[in-house]
Parts: C-alpha cells; sequence; structure tokens
C-alpha cells in the first residue's frame, strides 16, 4: 500500500513518477523499498491517466461514527454483558471488512 501512496504523492506534486523518486519516498518514510514492487509500479502506471482514474473511482462514502442515534438503555440483565461485547466485535469487524475492501478498490486502480 505504501508504494501506490508514494505515488499518489508524487502525481499530487506533479513529479513523474520513477522508480528513484518512490524509493525516496519510502526511505523518506521509514520503509525499505523491494526493487522488484517499486519496477512493477512503475511499470504498471506507464499507460494510466491517474486523473481519470481517481476521478472515475467509485467509493461510497462510510458514514461518520457515531452518525447513528443512540439506542435506549438496556435493563441490566444475566449476560447484558456480553451481548455488548459480542456486538462491539461484530462492529468492528464490519468496519474491517470495510477498510480492507475500500483498499482493494483502490488497489485495483494500480494494478
Amino acid at each position: 500500500m505504501e508504494y501506490v501512496y508514494s505515488a499518489m504523492l508524487l502525481h499530487s506534486a506533479g513529479k513523474e513518477i520513477t522508480e528513484d523518486a518512490v524509493n525516496k519516498i519510502l526511505k523518506a518514510a521509514g520503509i525499505k523499498s523491494d526493487p522488484s514492487r517499486t519496477k512493477a509500479l512503475v511499470a504498471s502506471l506507464e499507460d494510466v491517466n491517474i486523473e481519470e482514474a481517481i476521478s472515475s473511482a467509485a467509493f461510497a462514502p462510510q458514514p461518520a461514527a457515531g452518525g447513528a442515534p443512540a439506542a435506549a438503555p438496556e435493563a441490566p440483565s444475566k449476560g447484558a454483558g456480553k451481548k455488548k461485547e459480542e456486538k462491539k466485535k461484530e462492529e468492528e469487524e464490519e468496519e474491517e471488512v470495510s477498510e480492507e475492501e475500500a483498499a482493494e478498490g483502490l488497489s485495483a486502480l494500480f494494478g
């Protein structure tokens, strides 16, 4: 993912996306770059119009955390704490899946 981020940073700065430039960004971020991954990224972006790819990308907006009104508090019952924990775990798993799906969509733009 950091390779794609470096390419996006170079693009937004109006710089040419080259192996050397990507490697410099990764090094500045404290990431050891893999020459084969850098070469593959640059090669896959040669014929890509990044502006067009960004504008045609279909990203569904994610609702902000806490956007839904809070439910009325339940009366404490036996096992209520477990239900809350299970519900919280399910919500966290849903968030992780959503982030992974978004990352997959972005990676499809750059091969």
